[in-house]
């Protein structure tokens, strides 16, 4: 029986947002030296290593056979498709706008969970959820002053964050392949190893043959790939998921959306990214749309505690 979230539960999730918020801000550093699709490729090489070692020869975790080919290569794939979007999206947009439109997933991952599986119907909630959201992607495009904080340097802003938006839509159908797959029944390593695989495979030859395979090392560019594949891509995932192991899910996914509001608060911060208000008000929006959809259970829990405690105090 999975526990709820106590000390240990909240200050690991608070690292790892803080690990996922710093992570479009580590690849835009460096984007000037290494594209940012060859980036996503090198560090998923290193990490899909690290991750088989770990997997395989420390945890010895049990693979679950005849998968690779099928749903394996379909998660994958996804995967690889997603970083791709994240990469080609960074070259146009913030790394500020793109932390939080990579974090619409829950909204495509809970519309596609419907369809895929019955079990899986969306609530009343869920869908208003997904309508505040839908207004607040709205309004950071087309609202008055949209894209006022991108800043001359990318005039292509509205391509880099509907990119963004595709990414997070790519990464819910990764949540939809696999709960409708056998990889809900594998351990996570194998899962993270095929989607690490395949974005290493896709994405280096997707590089090297649209001319962003220019690689200026130095320390920085060093330091920003391997926090992205030590950090990023092998610790904070495999730690994610045996916290899903451990704890509630419903409960460590209301939390894990403090990683885009770090991920906004570092661009502005490291990369000196002007945050515009069409921008913030508009994403203050999809985070609570978000949080609607991803928190359906989290927030039956709060209104129940606080019902019951009610009762008590008037008794």
């Amino acid at each position: 029986m999975r526990k709820t979230l106590d000390g240990l539960a909240v200050s690991s999730m608070v690292m790892l947002c803080l690990i996922w918020g710093l992570q479009q801000a580590a690849m835009k550093s460096i984007a000037a030296d290494v594209a940012p699709l060859l980036q996503v490729s090198l560090r998923s090489g290193v990490a899909a290593v690290l991750v088989w070692v770990f997997g395989r020869l420390i945890v010895r975790d049990k693979w679950l056979k005849g998968v690779a080919l099928g749903p394996g290569s379909l998660v994958g794939v996804l995967f690889a498709a997603e970083f791709l979007f994240v990469a080609e999206g960074l070259r146009l947009t913030t790394a500020s706008h793109m932390a939080v439109f990579l974090y619409t997933a829950p909204m495509f991952a809970a519309v596609g969970l419907q369809i895929a599986l019955p079990s899986e119907r969306l609530t009343r909630t869920q869908w208003t959820g997904i309508a505040i959201a839908f207004v607040g992607i709205v309004i950071t495009f087309v609202g008055p002053g949209a894209g006022a904080g991108a800043g001359p340097s990318a005039p292509n802003w509205m391509l880099g964050d509907l990119l963004g938006i595709c990414a997070g839509a790519v990464w819910g159908l990764t949540t939809v392949a696999v709960r409708a797959s056998r990889l809900s029944e594998a351990p996570a390593t194998q899962t993270l190893f095929y989607q690490l695989v395949w974005a290493f495979v896709v994405l280096l030859p997707f590089a090297l043959l649209s001319g962003q395979s220019t690689f200026h090392g130095n320390t920085l560019v060093w330091a920003s790939l391997g926090f992205q594949a030590f950090v990023v891509c092998f610790f904070s995932y495999v730690a994610w998921f045996y916290l899903l192991r451990i704890y509630l899910a419903s409960r460590l996914g209301v939390l894990s959306f403090m990683a885009p509001m770090f991920g906004v608060a570092l661009g502005a911060l490291l990369l000196h990214e002007r945050l515009d208000p069409t921008f913030l008000a508009g994403s203050a929006l999809v985070l609570v749309g978000m949080l609607v959809v991803n928190g359906r259970e989290w927030l039956k829990f709060v209104f129940a505690r606080q019902r019951r405690d009610g009762k008590v105090g008037s008794a």
